[in-house]
């Protein structure tokens, strides 16, 4: 069986760039920038998002309320994917990533004010297996 990033040619990768810019971005617009039928690219869009290099569509929302990026420390004795997957699951938490360094776990949580981000950062400072926290409020979105 083919593998998916088998199967991404350089039409696609493009198609996935214009798509992270802007995942509204019509079928005949994109056939326009990489030389396609829009057919032909809504071909494409359907194949990747059944082969699974195209997870899910989504939108980002506008500047509604604050956020906050949670890096967390987990203890040694607990076991880190199952601490992520706890915190996915609290009110706010937007987005759990896993990373290497100082910290074992990156969270984004979203509220519309800052005593709802504390209420998040208090649940998620409860969590088994949590042993240190570093909050960060931002400030504003860049690009």
């Amino acid at each position: 069986m083919v593998g998916t990033a088998d199967r991404i040619d350089d039409t696609d990768e493009r198609i996935l760039q214009i798509l992270d810019r802007d995942s509204r971005e019509s079928f005949a617009n994109i056939a326009k920038v990489v030389g396609l039928s829009a057919p032909a690219v809504r071909r494409r869009i359907e194949r990747m998002a059944r082969d699974g290099a195209i997870s899910r569509f989504t939108i980002e929302r506008g500047d509604r309320g604050t956020s906050a990026i949670v890096l967390v420390s987990v203890d040694s004795g607990h076991d880190t994917a199952q601490a992520s997957e706890m915190l996915a699951g609290l009110d706010g938490v937007k987005t759990v990533y896993e990373i290497t360094g100082q910290y074992d776990i990156v969270t984004i949580i979203n509220a519309p004010t800052i005593a709802e981000i504390n209420r998040s950062i208090d649940a998620l400072r409860k969590t088994p297996g949590i042993s240190d926290t570093n909050t960060v409020i931002i400030l504003r979105k860049v690009t």
